[in-house]
């Protein structure tokens, strides 16, 4: 019954890895993170620059929602973007240059390669962490509505200084 598993499995990854949405998970990891678009969107007044880099994660949240089929690691995929959001908008351009260290595609499409291949080490400490993503996408949630509020009332005050 093993042998007739493998067959199937590594059909599943093949199909993954040629699906247009893993395509576009690599080269969005590639463009926001090694090529550093990522921080540099979040120079974008109001958060708009954190909320299109969000956006642009969409593709990691399907493939770990739809094409692999984890609870666990979407909760993982999920948690490393509102991070990734939460740093951004820290004022005063501190979380952008934190967000420059912050790598958050790029952890993603490790995440997510590492279901797709099987990678024991990878799918062992996601699922061991489910709970404990859960709870930390719920912070994060509360942090960014902290966040976004005080980046309203900065910038209120800011323009009224002139």
């Amino acid at each position: 019954m093993l042998n007739d598993q493998r067959p199937k499995l590594t059909e599943r990854r093949r199909q993954l890895k040629q699906s247009a949405a893993y395509r576009a998970l690599r080269t969005t990891a590639k463009v926001m993170d090694k090529y550093g678009l990522d921080p540099l969107m979040g120079l974008l007044p109001g958060g708009i620059g954190d909320m299109l880099s969000a956006l642009l994660a969409l593709p990691a949240i399907y493939m770990a929602a739809v094409g692999v089929r984890s609870l666990p690691l979407t909760l993982a995929v999920v948690f490393n973007i509102l991070r990734d959001v939460a740093l951004g908008l820290i004022p005063f351009w501190i979380g952008d240059a934190i967000d420059f260290f912050n790598r958050s595609y790029l952890q993603n499409l490790r995440l997510i390669v590492g279901f797709v291949e099987e990678d024991e080490g990878i799918t062992g400490e996601v699922n061991r962490k489910a709970a404990w993503l859960g709870a930390g996408i719920l912070l994060l949630c509360a942090a960014i509505a902290l966040l976004a509020m005080l980046a309203a009332r900065a910038a209120e005050w800011v323009a009224g200084l002139f």
